[in-house]
């Protein structure tokens, strides 16, 4: 969160995650790919990848406002993972969001976010 910044967004890195259902094959996948790109390639083909994703321990909190307005929300998370003897290191275990409302539908203030923290318990001494 340190270097976080609202308005270096070019430095961002991030990856938007669709859930597939099981039968969406490595090669169902491929053909989709193959089938887009007939019609209209684009450049973000070739970064797209079918991938498992397993989280495991992690802390949650419901974000309520506009996504700009989240730093506040994350901290508090972030606190909470520490007061419970969490830690987490954002390189390797990667903070993630839930979208639940359409901003092309939902004012500002009333867009609901579910914020997630991958975490993992601090060694016990003894």
């Amino acid at each position: 969160m340190q270097t976080f910044s609202m308005d270096n967004k070019e430095n961002w890195q991030w990856t938007m995650m669709i859930m597939q259902p099981d039968q969406v094959t490595a090669k169902l996948f491929e053909q989709a790919r193959e089938q887009v790109k007939r019609k209209k390639d684009s450049p973000a083909l070739a970064d797209m990848r079918l991938q498992k994703f397993h989280e495991g321990d992690a802390a949650q909190i419901m974000h309520l406002g506009p996504y700009s307005a989240e730093g506040p929300t994350i901290a508090r998370l972030h606190a909470f993972i520490r007061e419970q003897g969490y830690r987490f290191d954002g390189r390797e275990q990667k903070h993630h969001e839930i979208y639940l409302s359409d901003p092309r539908r939902a004012a500002p203030d009333r867009m609901k976010t579910v914020i997630r923290q991958p975490v993992t318990r601090f060694p016990t001494k003894g």
